[in-house]
């Protein structure tokens, strides 16, 4: 079983239709696939001639509440805050952001971050899928010394970690990896990331 991962479409239909030509068996779009919420009837069609495959978490550009409805019109997996189990492997999405300076529809406090990723807490073996990277580490590095990540996933994968971490957001780390403890991360960006879950099971 495969999965693709990818985020911060941002409106580019060139780049999501490419990742749709990917074979996956399940395909997750980890936030961002627009601009403050515009323009979701351009991706809308594309996503859904894999409909039935693919699951969508808002970023912070998105709310809950936008992404449900995107789902419920193109027939659209939603998996904020949700979990599921393919080939005996966990996969969990929470999307939105930390708090950032340009007041974008989804973002969570610290805490509220942390109090949404508790459900995930007992889920072994897990794949973490967050819009949100972890701060202080290569996927959430803007610049030289300016890390915008969250302290709650950081806090979580410390805790808890899973095999695998994806996540998106800060467009300037797209395509970094990272070892963090025993987890395996990467900020996938729009190139996007395939697992197959195969390597999870043997981890």
């Amino acid at each position: 079983m495969k999965i693709l991962v990818f985020s911060d479409i941002h409106g580019d239909v060139a780049a999501l239709r490419r990742l749709l030509t990917i074979e996956a068996d399940y395909y997750f779009a980890a936030g961002d696939l627009t601009n403050f919420a515009r323009g979701f009837e351009a991706l809308g069609p594309v996503m859904a001639e894999k409909a039935e495959k693919v699951y969508v978490l808002p970023g912070n550009h998105e709310s809950a509440a936008d992404i449900h409805r995107f789902c419920e019109r193109y027939g659209l997996n939603y998996f904020h805050g949700r979990s599921m189990e393919i080939d005996g492997v966990h996969v969990a999405g929470l999307g939105y952001s930390n708090p950032t300076p340009f007041n974008t529809p989804g973002e969570y406090t610290e805490e509220q971050l942390a109090e949404r990723l508790d459900a995930f807490n007992e889920l072994k073996p897990l794949v973490l899928i967050c819009h949100c990277p972890p701060k202080g580490t290569p996927l959430d590095r803007a610049a030289p010394l300016l890390h915008f990540g969250s302290t709650a996933v950081a806090r979580f994968l410390e805790q808890h970690p899973p095999l695998w971490f994806f996540c998106g957001h800060i467009h300037e780390a797209a395509g970094q990896t990272a070892e963090i403890g025993p987890t395996r991360a990467v900020n996938v960006g729009k190139q996007g990331y395939l697992l197959d879950l195969a390597e999870v099971k043997t981890a």
